[in-house]
């Protein structure tokens, strides 16, 4: 029980397992302000949705066929998404891709990451949509993108709406698509 009486000797048994002090000094804050802040990064990050960009011939033919015709929700930009086109190697891309009335040094100064269209795919996925595919054969509208499953899952979604398609190839995945103007819609993953 003497432990209990010498209020000094209590203080320094806690201030020994529970370094009180040295939690509220600057240092000590400091820690606790950098921990809180790379949890709330790490919160943010985890939550944000995955963001698939495909970049299309004519962004009003694309804007009536996501919207319209697969019936995509309009989905907001999300707050984590910077966008910027030297990090995807739009440089580096086959100029059979690229418009042949634009460049990459072009396209990354004329278009934002804000800009183009904004689509829910799925619950945590958004597809973003920006001009400066060429137009394939035979006039065709092109729809260009660098990620496989995304296209896989539009061809779902082209496949539950019954819409006429044909699969060119499957690795890289190529496949068109008709539209109720009787358009041949071209999607083609880009191998990089």
């Amino acid at each position: 029980m003497t432990i209990f009486t010498n209020s000094t000797f209590i203080s320094d048994y806690i201030g020994a397992f529970l370094p009180i002090d040295s939690l509220f000094s600057t240092q000590g804050i400091m820690v606790m302000l950098l921990a809180a802040y790379a949890l709330a990064m790490w919160m943010f990050l985890t939550s944000a949705p995955k963001v698939y960009t495909i970049m299309v011939s004519e962004l009003e033919v694309a804007r009536q066929f996501y919207q319209g015709l697969l019936e995509l929700p309009v989905a907001d930009v999300p707050l984590h998404y910077y966008y910027n086109y030297e990090q995807i190697g739009t440089a580096g891309l086959d100029p059979l891709y690229m418009s042949a009335t634009s460049n990459a040094t072009a396209t990354s100064s004329s278009v934002r990451g804000s800009d183009g269209l904004w689509y829910q795919l799925k619950k945590n996925t958004q597809l973003h949509i920006i001009p400066g595919a060429s137009y394939g054969h035979k006039n065709r509208q092109r729809h260009v993108c660098f990620e496989h499953d995304c296209l896989e899952d539009i061809l779902l979604r082209v496949q539950s709406r019954r819409l006429k398609y044909k699969v060119r190839r499957n690795k890289p995945l190529n496949f068109l698509v008709k539209d109720l103007e009787e358009r041949v819609i071209e999607l083609a993953e880009v191998n990089n």
